[in-house]
């Protein structure tokens, strides 16, 4: 049998590993420091710096997606491991779409290579694996496997992974309040009667406790555009380290930091 290996697939897996073997704390992958009784119920991941990943390396930047990936796999099943309830990754927004039109088919190519084998892929075997966002706008193959997914795990006991795709928090909010009017001139509800509770069901996230903490990659400090009513009172927490180099340890930190603020929800 012959394997062809891609030279720059061994460079970059080598360069992950010393990576990794650097920058890890010690702790490998063990919940030093963490009160379990005080758990994130929601996390919410912004995955960022795979490209800046490839690019350190000299890599085409579909490299640093791909391993970006992988690393989604391990840190869904630490989250189960430790006991997250929810788990909500923003892996492609409404605005990615204005990126070279190669690296977004290489996207679209890489997701439906992960949603074909997600199970196994993306949440582990427990994991129940849902999509948010404007679904409509994907090709009719990758809507087919989000839908086969989506029911395929419906059942299972474990994390609930969300993978924020074709997602734009003010998209969301708009069709939210389309819901809102339809069911106005329906005569479900009246105008008075609406309530935040109420406006949240016609959210993607409709089903979903608020985050308890947004972690954000790669040092940059902002929502980007990601479930911003559904962020209101949640905990922040950024780090420099790049998708593709976070670990185990890169969650405790999150959540210990999580674990020493006061949430008064604006009280005292």
């Amino acid at each position: 049998m012959l394997f062809i290996i891609n030279s720059r697939d061994i460079f970059g897996g080598i360069m992950s590993f010393f990576d990794r073997f650097l920058t890890n704390n010690g702790n490998n992958g063990q919940n030093v420091g963490i009160d379990v009784e005080n758990i994130p119920n929601h996390i919410a991941i912004i995955m960022d710096g795979n490209g800046r990943w490839a690019k350190k390396r000299k890599l085409p930047r579909i490299f640093g997606h791909r391993e970006g990936s992988n690393v989604l796999k391990k840190i869904v099943r630490y989250c189960d491991k430790i006991g997250v309830k929810y788990l909500t990754v923003y892996a492609f927004s409404t605005e990615n779409w204005k990126r070279p039109r190669k690296e977004v088919d290489e996207l679209m190519d890489l997701l439906l290579e992960k949603l074909k084998n997600a199970e196994k892929e993306l949440g582990g075997d427990q994991a129940q694996i849902k999509v948010i966002g404007n679904v409509n706008g994907l090709s009719p193959e990758i809507q087919k496997e989000i839908k086969r997914v989506e029911e395929s795990t419906s059942k299972n006991s474990g994390i609930c992974l969300n993978i924020a795709l074709n997602y734009g928090g003010r998209d969301e909010i708009v069709n939210g309040i389309k819901g809102l009017l339809n069911d106005v001139e329906k005569g479900l509800i009246k105008p008075d009667d609406i309530t935040e509770e109420y406006f949240s069901k016609k959210l993607y996230t409709w089903y979903l406790p608020d985050p308890d903490l947004l972690i954000r990659t790669s040092g940059e400090k902002r929502h980007s555009n990601f479930l911003l009513w559904q962020m209101a009172y949640t905990e922040f927490w950024y780090t420099d380290v790049l998708w593709p180099d976070i670990d185990e340890s890169c969650i405790d930190a999150a959540i210990i930091e999580y674990q020493k603020r006061n949430r008064r929800y604006g009280g005292v």
